[in-house]
C-alpha cells in the first residue's frame, strides 16, 4: 500500500543542472541508474532535454542516444521525467516546426527513455490555445503531463496573478500541477499564501512542490508545505542536493518523520546510490552540494542557481570568471527594464547573457540578443512582462535593422522528409536528422564519435569489472585477494 509521501528525484536533471553545469556524463547516469529504478521514487528526472543534447554531444564528447538507450534499458519501471515545451529548444521557440518536435519525443518514447513531460504553464501563455499541437499529442503518446507555476517576486507577480494563472492551468487538464520556486525565492510566510491559492483553484488536480535551497529556506519550506497537505515533493541525492539544487531526500525524510508521514523509499539503497555519485564528484573534481547561509540577494538578482552554474562555468572559458558579480548585478537592472520576466529558463538565460554582452562590451545594448527583441514585439505572451517594458528601450529595438529580419509568429509544419533535404538527404536516419538539426551541422557531432566510447564509473552491477578494471593500470600492486562465500581468488598482476 502506498504511503503518505510521494517523492519526484531530480539528482541526474536539475541536480547536475544546478550545481555540476550539467555535467550528466554518460557513465555517470549508468552507474546509478539501476538503482534509482528500484528505490522508490515516484518520478525521476532524466537529463535528456534537448539542451541536455547540446551539452552531451558539443562538451561532453558523448552520444545522447546512447544515453537515452541506457535509462531506458537501466530504469523500465520508474516514471522518467524531463522539461518539455513545445519548441525543440527554449530559445527557438518559435522556429521548430511541430514535425521536428514530434520526431525528438518519439525517439525518446521508442526507447523508454521518458513517460511524464513537465511543462512550464505561465512562460509562453496559454499551451493550449497558442501551441493547440502539443498536449493532444503528449496524451496520444500516453505522457503524464505536469504543468509547473513558477514562483516571482516582482510588482505583477501578486495572489491575483497565482489565481488567474493556476486557473489557466485547469482548463488544460494536466495530470498534476507543481508550484516551481526556481531561483529559491519563497519564504515560509509568502508559501502560507500562495500554496492555498493554487491548492483552493487546482480544481483537484494533485499539487507538487519545487524549491531550491540557494537562500538557505528550502528545508523549512518542505516542512511547511508537509503541514499544509503536499504528498509529492522534489528532492535531490547528495552530492547532487543543497548547494544550488533541490533538498536533500534525506532531511526531507528525516523531517517528514516527525510530522508522522511515511513513505516507500527504499533509503539504504539510496544511500549507496548517494556514496557513488559522491565517489565520482570526487573522482572527477566536481562540486558537492551542502547546505548554504541565507542569501538575502538571491531575492534581488533572483537568478536561479543552474543559471549561475552555467554562468560562471562559461565566464570561466572566457577568461572571464572575476565578472560573475558585475553581471548578476547588471541582470537586476536588465529585468526591471524589460517588465520583470519570471527568472525562469529561457528568460533568466536571456537577462543574464544580455547583461554579460553589456557588461563585455563596455555599453549598454549596444548589442542586442535576438531573443530580447523578440520579447519587445510581444512573441512571449504576457507572461513574459513586456507590457511593463521601458517604452523607449522597447522602441530602440524594435528599430534596430535586425527586428526587420526576425520572424515573430510560429513557423508552418514542414514534414520531416523535406526537411532531411537540408541536412543530409532523404537516406538520412531519424537520429541522425535530429542531431544535424539541434547542433546546426555535422562539425560537433563529429568530434563526438571521434572522442570515443563514453568513460564508465563503478556501477551496481559492474563493481567487481570495475575493480579489474582498476587493478589491471595499476603497476605497483601486484596481487589482490578476493574473498566470498564460496571461496577465494588470488589475483596477480603481471
Amino acid at each position: 500500500m502506498a504511503k503518505d509521501l510521494q517523492f519526484v528525484d531530480t539528482t541526474l536533471r536539475d541536480g547536475t543542472q544546478s550545481i555540476w553545469a550539467s555535467e550528466s556524463r554518460t557513465g555517470m547516469v549508468e552507474a546509478v541508474a539501476e538503482d534509482l529504478d528500484q528505490a522508490g521514487f515516484h518520478v525521476v528526472e532524466v537529463p535528456l532535454m534537448p539542451y541536455n543534447f547540446k551539452k552531451i554531444i558539443r562538451e561532453l564528447k558523448e552520444d545522447p542516444y546512447l544515453l537515452a538507450e541506457i535509462v531506458g534499458e537501466k530504469m523500465p519501471n520508474a516514471k522518467k521525467a524531463f522539461m518539455g515545451e513545445p519548441g525543440l529548444v527554449l530559445f527557438e521557440l518559435l522556429e521548430t516546426p511541430p514535425s521536428v518536435s514530434k520526431l525528438f519525443y518519439d525517439l525518446l518514447i521508442e526507447r523508454g527513455a521518458i513517460n511524464r513531460v513537465q511543462t512550464m504553464a505561465n512562460i509562453f501563455g496559454n499551451l493550449k490555445t497558442d501551441f493547440p499541437w502539443f498536449l493532444p499529442y503528449l496524451r496520444s503518446k500516453g505522457m503524464e503531463i505536469a504543468h509547473a507555476i513558477a514562483y516571482s517576486i516582482s510588482p505583477r507577480h501578486t495572489d491575483e496573478y497565482f489565481v488567474k494563472k493556476t486557473q489557466e492551468v485547469v482548463k488544460n487538464e494536466p495530470d498534476v500541477i507543481y508550484f516551481k520556486d526556481a531561483a529559491g525565492l519563497l519564504t515560509v510566510e509568502r508559501l502560507r499564501t500562495l500554496l492555498p491559492i493554487i491548492i483552493e483553484n487546482s480544481n483537484g488536480i494533485p499539487v507538487e512542490f519545487h524549491t531550491h535551497c540557494t537562500t538557505g529556506l528550502a528545508d523549512e519550506l518542505y516542512v511547511e508545505a508537509m503541514k499544509m497537505g503536499v504528498r509529492t515533493l522534489h528532492t535531490g541525492i547528495p552530492p547532487l542536493a543543497n548547494g544550488s539544487g533541490q533538498p536533500s531526500v534525506f532531511t526531507t525524510v528525516s523531517n517528514a518523520k516527525y510530522l508522522n508521514l511515511e513513505h516507500d523509499l527504499d533509503l539504504e539503497r539510496i544511500q549507496k546510490i548517494s556514496d557513488r555519485l559522491m565517489n565520482i564528484a570526487k573522482q572527477e573534481d566536481l562540486p558537492i552540494g551542502a547546505p548554504l547561509e541565507y542569501d538575502y540577494s538571491q531575492y534581488i538578482h533572483q537568478v536561479p542557481g543552474g543559471v549561475i552554474s552555467n554562468l560562471s562555468h562559461q565566464l570561466k572559458s572566457l577568461n572571464l570568471q572575476n565578472r560573475v558579480d558585475e553581471v548578476i548585478e547588471e541582470s537586476i537592472r536588465v529585468r526591471a527594464e524589460l517588465g520583470y520576466p519570471v527568472m525562469i529558463t529561457p528568460y533568466s538565460q536571456f537577462m543574464v547573457t544580455q547583461a554579460a554582452i553589456n557588461i563585455a562590451t563596455g555599453e549598454r545594448y549596444k548589442v542586442v540578443i535576438d531573443e530580447l527583441i523578440q520579447l519587445a514585439a510581444g512573441v512571449y505572451s504576457e507572461d513574459s512582462g513586456y507590457l511593463m517594458m521601458d517604452q523607449n528601450l522597447k522602441d530602440k529595438f524594435l528599430s534596430l535593422p535586425r527586428a526587420k529580419e526576425l520572424h515573430y509568429e510560429p513557423v508552418e509544419d514542414v514534414p520531416v522528409k523535406k526537411l532531411k533535404e537540408q541536412f543530409g538527404g532523404p537516406t538520412l536516419s531519424d537520429e541522425e536528422f535530429m542531431l544535424r538539426y539541434i547542433m546546426k551541422g555535422t562539425k560537433d557531432i563529429e568530434e563526438m564519435r571521434k572522442a570515443g566510447p563514453h568513460k564508465k564509473y563503478f556501477s551496481a552491477s559492474t563493481p567487481l569489472l570495475e575493480l579489474l578494471d582498476r587493478f589491471s593500470k595499476q603497476s605497483t600492486i601486484k596481487h589482490v585477494q578476493i574473498q566470498g562465500h564460496q571461496g577465494s581468488l588470488l589475483l596477480t598482476n603481471k
